[in-house]
């Protein structure tokens, strides 16, 4: 499992910051990582609606970026889909 959570932070790391704040995802590094890396499990990821909306439901504090923390939350829904844990 450690190699899989470093998998994570890498990924997350190397799409942060290109835009801004380098432990923050902006939506345009949101929306290009879910495109590459997400996009078998985030139904119609080209579509601004849906990455707005997606990045809406993560975004706690409302500050139009993503924490590592925020997105994790992401990562949890999708495991715990995938998985099938949840209905």
């Amino acid at each position: 499992m450690e190699p899989a959570i470093n998998t994570l932070i890498s990924l997350f790391k190397s799409y942060a910051g290109k835009d801004g704040t380098p432990s923050t995802l902006s939506k345009e590094e949101f929306h290009n990582l879910v495109i590459s890396q997400l996009s078998t499990f985030v139904k119609n990821s080209n579509d601004p609606a849906v990455i707005d909306q997606l990045m809406g439901s993560l975004d706690a504090d409302n500050d139009g970026e993503l924490t590592f923390l925020e997105f994790w939350q992401l990562i949890g829904k999708l495991a715990n889909k995938q998985g099938g844990f949840s209905q």
